[in-house]
């Protein structure tokens, strides 16, 4: 059944005693809502805003963090209630989606407590990060190897377009006071190569009889640029110790022993695998290794890679988001769950001289119907719940949260509200929504014990204070506030070409109306207004309507 046909279902159901609930005339926040919806809350961040939030199933907001800088991409919600999160501050190094640079920690309160920078013209921090259980931190980063650097290991000079490549690596960070760490593990991409092409080079090789390699020279489609495999999620076993990296550019994700030292992790042998840092395995796209051709390709660009956590149905299978970016059949996602060939003890058997690895076929299959009605082309994730229903982050190009139950309905839809510059007016079109990922956290989870989860309101700007979406007014020009940020006041700046009627509003993150500074006619030429900020440190929002036509911007209170 597609998505339009369950919501129209929906509505036909609504005389039934038991009946989910419904908001109608909305383009976003909570779009449906029915009692087979996993109950908790969901933890999501505009790609491009600096906001954190926490809502419930009603779509209302729980609690928010703020941080200076936009995502680089992933957040987590960790059990002592602490926020660890990817940042980008911007940098002319690593210019590419997901880049990040800092890991930043927030308390429950929003209080910075610790960070880590790891970002220079050599090497760059991005997408993904893993809490440990010893609390240390693993990361997802590129290294630069200029273009001698890797025709000296095999590359290809033709496939060297943007005059270097970066090969990914992992670290393992110790965190030390409230800004550093100590790397107490590593592994790189760049020490478990091989190639084909030039046999006076390092790493030459047949590459079909080494799955465990990395071919240096594999490309996507024949074509790429510096950011040669692009991966964009890790995920930690703690019961197995090893680690989970989705390639997006090689369609296929890897599994490595985490169990080794630094030494080994650099090698071929030794660990608790016995394989060093090689590959113990890898899945979706066969061609990477010469082991397949295009038909036995299983992965197009996917993201969120990650082991279904135990408990949960499924539990030790790994859960993807498959975006279906270039998928032979047509433009669609899915979500895919795969049992991986590993026996009870965590080892991977060598798959046959010449076979890829196993399996065939995946586990479970989820697409909508019609299968274009789910596509993310990039980013987006999926995440399986502990009551076996499935939530997935159709991120992009809208950010739209679905939830499935075990019979593939639609349990629960919600969009995001949250634009480039912060939350949108409920009723408009959504824009620049999108989201990187969503992750849903049970009530009972130990990081809401003791804490006040009190709803608010939704984090969409309400219809009601909406100004008209027509041009008719006269033409004019709103500055950024200043001081921003702001301790206890802040100066907006507006000019006006003629007379025309103004009203300036601030609201909060929430969406909620907190002072009109201006509300009736000014003159033609500059203006400005005073708002005494004597209220809680955050974001606000000021919205400067003239005559029909808007402009919004921003302020960060500071007390």
């Amino acid at each position: 059944m597609s998505w339009s046909r369950c919501v129209a279902a929906v509505l036909l159901l609504s005389l039934a005693p038991v009946a989910p609930t419904m908001v109608t005339a909305q383009t976003m926040g909570l779009i449906l809502h029915t009692p087979a919806a996993f109950d908790g809350y969901t933890l999501f961040e505009g790609l491009t805003y600096t906001d954190t939030y926490l809502i419930d199933l009603e779509g209302r907001l729980v609690h928010s963090w703020h941080s200076l800088y936009e995502p680089g991409d992933m957040a987590y919600l960790l059990e002592n209630g602490h926020l660890i999160r990817g940042a980008n501050p911007g940098s002319n190094w690593f210019q590419q989606g997901g880049a990040a640079g800092i890991i930043e920690e927030f308390d429950w309160d929003g209080n910075p407590v610790w960070s880590y920078t790891y970002s220079d013209s050599l090497k760059r921090h991005h997408h993904d990060l893993a809490v440990l259980p010893n609390g240390n931190v693993l990361m997802l980063a590129w290294e630069l190897k200029n273009s001698v650097e890797a025709i000296a290991a095999g590359r290809d000079p033709g496939k060297i377009w943007d005059g270097a490549i970066w090969p990914e690596h992992i670290l393992e960070i110790e965190p030390t006071g409230a800004n550093g760490g100590a790397v107490v593990w590593e592994w790189y991409s760049w020490d478990h190569l091989i190639q084909d092409f030039d046999s006076t080079a390092a790493n030459f090789g047949v590459v079909a009889d080494h799955p465990e390699l990395i071919d240096i020279n594999y490309t996507h489609n024949g074509t790429g640029g510096a950011d040669w495999m692009h991966a964009n999620a890790l995920n930690y076993n703690e019961d197995l110790d090893q680690i989970a990296i989705s390639v997006n550019q090689f369609s296929e994700f890897w599994i490595i022993d985490h169990g080794t030292s630094t030494a080994e992790a650099a090698g071929h042998s030794g660990g608790a695998r016995g394989k060093g840092g090689d590959l113990l395995y890898r899945w979706g796209n066969p061609q990477t290794y010469d082991r397949g051709t295009a038909a036995d390709r299983k992965l197009y660009r996917q993201h969120d890679v990650q082991w279904i956590p135990n408990g949960r149905p499924g539990s030790g299978n790994i859960l993807l988001f498959n975006n279906g970016f270039d998928r032979p059949e047509g433009a669609y996602s899915s979500v895919e769950e795969i049992q991986t060939t590993a026996d009870g003890l965590g080892d991977y058997p060598d798959p046959l001289p010449g076979q890829p690895h196993g399996p065939a076929t995946t586990v479970w299959t989820y697409t909508s119907t019609p299968p274009e009605d789910l596509y993310g082309p990039f980013i987006s994730g999926a995440e399986r719940l502990p009551n076996g229903n499935t939530l997935i982050c159709d991120g992009a190009p809208s950010g739209t949260f679905h939830e499935v139950d075990a019979t593939d309905s639609l349990a629960w839809m919600y969009i995001s509200p949250v634009g480039t510059n912060g939350p949108l007016v409920q009723g408009t079109t959504p824009t620049s929504n999108l989201v990187f990922r969503a992750r849903r956290y049970a009530p009972t989870y130990a990081a809401f014990d003791g804490r006040d989860l009190t709803p608010g309101d939704v984090i969409e700007l309400p219809a009601t204070t909406a100004v008209p979406m027509i041009v008719a007014g006269p033409a004019f020009e709103l500055y950024p506030s200043y001081p921003n940020p702001a301790r206890f006041g802040t100066t907006i700046s507006f000019s006006l070409e003629r007379a025309g009627h103004v009203r300036l509003d601030v609201f909060d993150v929430a969406g909620r109306h907190v002072a009109t500074l201006v509300d009736g006619v000014k003159s033609a030429g500059s203006h400005r207004q005073r708002w005494d900020a004597f209220v809680a440190s955050g974001v606000y929002h000021y919205r400067l309507g003239v005559d029909g036509a808007s402009e919004t911007g921003r302020v960060l209170v500071l007390r």
